[in-house]
């Protein structure tokens, strides 16, 4: 009996700690032919999740008592092939928590689906559901409704750069969903981590523009897309972190937002570091580049 006990206790805490994850389309997934894909889920020294069929937020709260009000939508990287989940998802999220700051990891659909009927809006309108999801429920999660913001590594970077500049695109007007839409997809501060902004050929990361609009899209989707040239003075406050030795995803994509946002005298910091490389997260063991975080978090504590 003793032992019963201890095992239900153990069960009990588990659940309680458990990280709880949503899908964002209960309703039917739009933008999407029912088929027989399936997920793939690779766990090596990273989890690696790819042909995503049923995108979800997975949500990471800190305690009440902890709780700054502030929270994060986080877009993993993956060159738009995968997601890097737990490497800059669950272990950001975890972070984030630390901090007081509520975290959601959105697990979105990839363009390189065969059920996608238009695989270049797939990911935006994840986002911009998952934005609406978060703001929606801010009372509940005890997060101020003005205070929500989108983060996103390489790929994932150019997500949450899309979100944040096309923030009122009507990518569901063939679709009829519900009263959700109404509220405002507008993030209210962006963290790009070594992100993917311009489609330009003269800097851009050709696996993550093919992935999304294919090899021989026109000027004017690559101009849509490239978010340096989709800039307004509605674009968010904005904090970046890049490599100047970046030979994956040139340094040039975060100045060239950083320039953007500086015409509109939009709040921006960039951070460029002199080494670092691309795909390192937390940054952890690579000298003083793993004190991005705490710049970030100095940069947050200064938000209004």
């Amino acid at each position: 009996m003793k032992n019963f006990i201890s095992l239900f206790f153990m069960l009990f805490t588990v659940s309680l700690l458990g990280q709880k994850i949503i899908p964002i389309w209960p309703e039917g997934v739009p933008n999407q032919n029912p088929s027989e894909e399936k997920e793939n889920l690779i766990s090596t020294n990273i989890v690696q999740i790819r042909n995503v069929q049923i995108p979800t937020l997975e949500i990471y709260l800190p305690s009440k008592a902890n709780q700054t009000g502030k929270a994060v939508i986080i877009c993993p990287g993956g060159g738009y092939k995968m997601l890097a989940y737990d490497w800059e998802g669950t272990d950001i999220a975890k972070w984030y928590n630390s901090k007081g700051i509520a975290a959601f990891v959105l697990k979105y659909r990839l363009p390189n689906s065969p059920s996608l009927i238009k695989p270049q809006w797939a990911p935006l309108q994840d986002a911009q559901r998952a934005i609406r999801i978060v703001r929606k429920n801010s009372k509940k999660w005890n997060i101020d409704s003005s205070q929500i913001g989108v983060m996103g590594f390489s790929a994932g970077g150019h997500l949450a750069s899309t979100l944040g500049t096309h923030f009122n695109e009507d990518t569901l007007k063939e679709i009829n969903i519900n009263s959700i839409n109404e509220i405002s997809a507008r993030p209210d501060f962006m963290i790009l981590i070594y992100p993917v902004i311009t489609f330009d050929k003269k800097y851009y990361h050709g696996g993550s523009k093919n992935s999304l609009i294919g090899e021989n899209s026109s000027q004017e989707t690559i101009d849509y897309f490239s978010n340096n040239l989709q800039v307004s003075s509605d674009t968010p406050p904005t904090f970046l972190i890049h490599s100047a030795d970046d030979s994956g995803v040139p340094y040039q994509n975060s100045v060239l937002f950083f320039d953007a946002l500086q015409k509109f005298k939009i709040s921006s910091e960039l951070h460029l570091y002199p080494e670092g490389g691309h795909g390192y997260s937390l940054a952890i063991g690579k000298g003083r580049l793993q004190n991005w975080t705490e710049l970030l978090n100095d940069w947050l504590n200064e938000l209004e």
